[in-house]
């Protein structure tokens, strides 16, 4: 499928994309200048993780993003929850890489594999599998057992995101979740050459363009929240959004009505997703500023405390997850279960979750 790149309402889009274009830089800006630049960059990692999966049509807390991140998970992490955590890595590959990587060959074919350590492959141990095997030859109905067990564990490999092996005969990937006719390396391919040809448009138009072609070809069948990330990594080469800020696309877009995000006219498609450009600017904006006034009010109650006092080192820390367990704080400070709480009650943090068994703090 090609996306053809000609006769682009550029006058219609002129005046949106201007628009845009100054909220996020005064964004950009405003973040580098910050004391809590760095920390707000990774609090945006997770807020647009959950965000991608709200546009995809499914529901993460980000609580669960948090704990699962943490390796601190309260209940069995979803499917759903492993995939907005592969997002969240995604995000935060792309912002430690220089600002073309994303965009280039290797990077997207990184991007697009699985991490590795992320995915793992179940095998039968040897010993196992000769009894499977001896089993096999001397009943019938045994192999045919055997055969069903088969179906059903690459069945819950496939929903658990855990990847086994290609059966005998087999490409490597099930038919039952990809269509063997849907060629991704040729969309990719094609991607890459809007990608190329795209490279002289105002960053804010070339990010629309690219997330409108991806969207259209739909290069990968179960990733589409990549798209998003190529969008915002893009404005990142084009030097919008500089150091670790990646822009929290879905955030914005979760303010656009998706009958505009999805339009037939292509023009209505770009002036919607620069609008949700601009909104994730904006969005970003008063978050910051929202932060930024939290900040000055814990500076405040760090006054004339201990030189060993580990307040401000839990200041910092506040600012880098959107939510802290009691685990997570004494993990990172070094202190007990019960001086993270202590720690917490003198900073007057706000508990998030509303629950007694289990707790979270965080700012407003």
């Amino acid at each position: 499928m090609r996306y053809d790149l000609k006769s682009l309402p550029v006058e219609r889009l002129f005046q949106p994309v201007t628009h845009a274009t100054a909220r996020l830089a005064r964004l950009d800006e405003r973040i580098q200048r910050s004391v809590i630049g760095a920390g707000f960059a990774e609090r945006l990692h997770f807020s647009d993780a959950c965000a991608s999966l709200y546009l995809d049509g499914e529901l993460v807390h980000l609580e669960d993003l948090v704990l699962h991140d943490a390796e601190a998970d309260v209940r069995a992490p979803t499917h759903e929850l492993t995939i907005a955590h592969r997002i969240l890595r995604s995000r935060r590959r792309i912002a430690a890489q220089p600002p073309g990587w994303a965009l280039s060959p290797e990077g997207l074919k990184a991007l697009k594999a699985p991490e590795s350590g992320e995915r793992r492959t179940l095998q039968p141990a040897p010993e196992e599998a000769a009894e499977v095997d001896g089993a096999e030859e001397e009943d019938p109905l045994a192999r045919e057992l055997a055969a069903m067990d088969a179906v059903l564990a690459r069945t819950e490999a496939v929903l658990s995101g855990v990847s086994l092996p290609p059966a005998a005969g087999e490409t490597g990937r099930d038919p039952l979740v990809y269509e063997p006719d849907w060629d991704e390396d040729a969309r990719l391919a094609e991607f890459s050459r809007i990608a190329g040809e795209t490279a002289g448009l105002p960053a804010l138009l070339r990010a629309a363009v690219l997330l409108d072609a991806w969207n259209e070809i739909r290069v990968l069948q179960h990733a589409p929240w990549l798209g998003r990330l190529m969008a915002a990594a893009s404005l990142r080469e084009a030097g919008l959004t500089t150091g670790p800020h990646l822009l929290a696309i879905n955030v914005g877009l979760r303010t656009v009505r998706r009958e505009e995000r999805t339009h037939q006219s292509r023009s209505r498609r770009l002036v919607a997703l620069i609008e949700g450009l601009a909104a994730a600017a904006e969005a970003g904006l008063k978050d910051h500023d929202r932060l930024a006034l939290a900040r000055q009010s814990m500076e405040r109650r760090l006054e004339g405390r201990r030189t060993s006092s580990r307040l401000p080192e839990l200041v910092d820390l506040v600012f880098r997850r959107p939510l802290l367990s009691a685990t997570m704080i004494s993990d990172e400070l070094g202190v007990t279960h019960r001086g993270a709480v202590r720690l917490v009650e003198e900073l007057h943090l706000r508990e998030m979750t509303g629950r007694g068994r289990f707790r979270a703090w965080g700012v407003l």
